[in-house]
């Protein structure tokens, strides 16, 4: 792309973020007794609605013997409750013109319902009915088991490369909550007694451990006595939620590994230990990630995949958590290559970070990449009402949906300079080798 070509885009792409970042998201917030959080913003130019809850529980806050808990709440509590048949709940939404899903992270669970704005009441009754009347119940449990067995034999055991979450959070924490997947342990969910699910359901799935976010095309009054009606009378989680967190000490070392897949080409994974998402660098972190592997024209792509050829793919994202996390730089090696000349290309690019500053250019249109992103996660109601649950119980601010982009103009070359010395470096990474069985030295 020639530099008039260039400019051109990146002042296309500046304007239209700006234009974007006027636009302020407006929003509503408060509390009913119970202690569950509202935030309400409206928006009537399409005729839908996202009703979301976002509990502040996830694989974090499980028992070191009952892992998998959360995640696997995730799908038992679609099982129907006092008023709901199993196997009713996914219909009404469907048969209403409308979609629902569900994810977990170590921190959070988060479900939604997107419906046509006529039936947000219908939203607001079953998210209703999960949070106060869910049916924990030992058929349920029992089929709930087999969907979460199935989902770890696709997704991890089977999978080329599938075990390389549990991999990277097992060698990178000993001691802190974050050491084990959200996915968990089936021989702990196994083992696992109804009245234990019970207890996971009473303790965590109240609305003092809730934010019930709307987006969309509702009235504000009505909504709100919709809302008291249907949440008001169920009531504040009586015991208490731990947040205490059991922090890492620093690795102080760099710990290097070998694990042997069902895999043809070798792989490396460079795990870097990082700060909270809550930290002032987050947004920075973010800028890194993209630097190193965000799209084609990133350093990682252009020097190691496109330059020398040595990969056949280069990722690297940014996996902070509440509390603590890391920068995963990840790399499959090219047919033939050895994956020590692979780890060395890794490593000449995060020394170059340490060395020189990043050109304005570059960062400008790594700037505009993440802009681009936010400014696209707020094109959907769903979207919108994530965000706002998000920030509002990670960092106490559901506004920072206002403030994102700001935060990513004010990250400089020496903000990103500083954050590779502190954090790329040796005695601050796990080295994970992924070869094939083949490779597997005989005992």
């Amino acid at each position: 792309m020639n530099k008039i070509v260039f400019t051109f885009v990146a002042i296309s792409l500046n304007v239209g973020i700006l234009c974007a970042q006027k636009t302020q998201i407006k929003f509503e917030k408060y509390s009913l007794p119970n202690g569950l959080t509202v935030i309400l913003h409206q928006d009537q130019s399409v005729p839908v609605v996202a009703v979301t809850t976002l509990y502040h529980v996830g694989s974090k806050n499980e028992d070191t013997a009952r892992t998998g808990f959360a995640h696997f709440f995730e799908h038992l509590l679609f099982e129907g409750s006092k008023y709901i048949k199993r196997g009713e709940f996914d219909k009404y939404v469907t048969k209403a013109g409308g979609e629902l899903n569900a994810n977990t992270s170590q921190d959070r669970t988060f479900y939604y319902e997107l419906l046509p704005s006529n039936q947000v009441n219908l939203g607001l009754w079953l998210e209703s009915e999960r949070m106060y009347e869910a049916n924990i119940l030992q058929e349920g449990v029992n089929t709930q088991r087999e969907v979460v067995k199935e989902e770890k034999r696709q997704r991890v055991d089977n999978q080329p490369y599938g075990s390389f979450l549990d991999q990277v959070l097992s060698h990178s924490f000993k001691v802190s909550p974050y050491r084990w997947s959200p996915i968990g342990s089936i021989e702990h969910l196994n083992k696992a007694s109804l009245d234990e699910f019970i207890a996971f359901y009473k303790k965590f799935y109240v609305p003092n451990n809730c934010v019930l976010s709307i987006a969309g095309d509702f009235d504000i009054p009505s909504i709100k006595k919709q809302i008291e009606l249907y949440f008001g009378p169920i009531p504040k989680g009586s015991l208490p939620i731990d947040r205490v967190f059991v922090k890492e000490p620093p690795l102080g070392k760099e710990v290097r590994d070998t694990v042997y897949d069902n895999i043809q080409l070798p792989a490396v994974m460079q795990c870097f230990r990082g700060p909270s998402q809550k930290s002032s660098e987050y947004y920075a972190f973010q800028i890194l990630s993209t630097l190193l592997a965000g799209g084609e024209s990133s350093r990682l792509n252009k020097e190691v995949k496109e330059k020398r050829q040595l990969a056949v793919y280069m990722g690297s994202f940014p996996y902070l958590n509440e509390e603590e996390g890391l920068v995963i730089n990840f790399g499959i090696a090219n047919f033939g290559v050895n994956p020590f000349l692979m780890e060395h290309a890794m490593d000449s690019i995060s020394m170059d970070l340490q060395t020189n500053l990043v050109s304005d250019r570059e960062l400008t249109k790594v700037k505009n990449q993440i802009k681009t992103q936010l400014v696209n996660s707020k094109s959907t109601m769903a979207g919108i009402a994530e965000d706002l649950a998000n920030n509002e119980v990670y960092f106490g601010d559901a506004n920072l949906i206002n403030t994102q982009l700001d935060k990513i103009n004010a990250v400089t070359a020496q903000d990103i300079q500083q954050l590779a010395n502190k954090y790329l470096n040796n005695n601050n990474r796990v080295v994970l080798y992924y070869l094939p069985k083949s490779q597997q030295p005989k005992q």
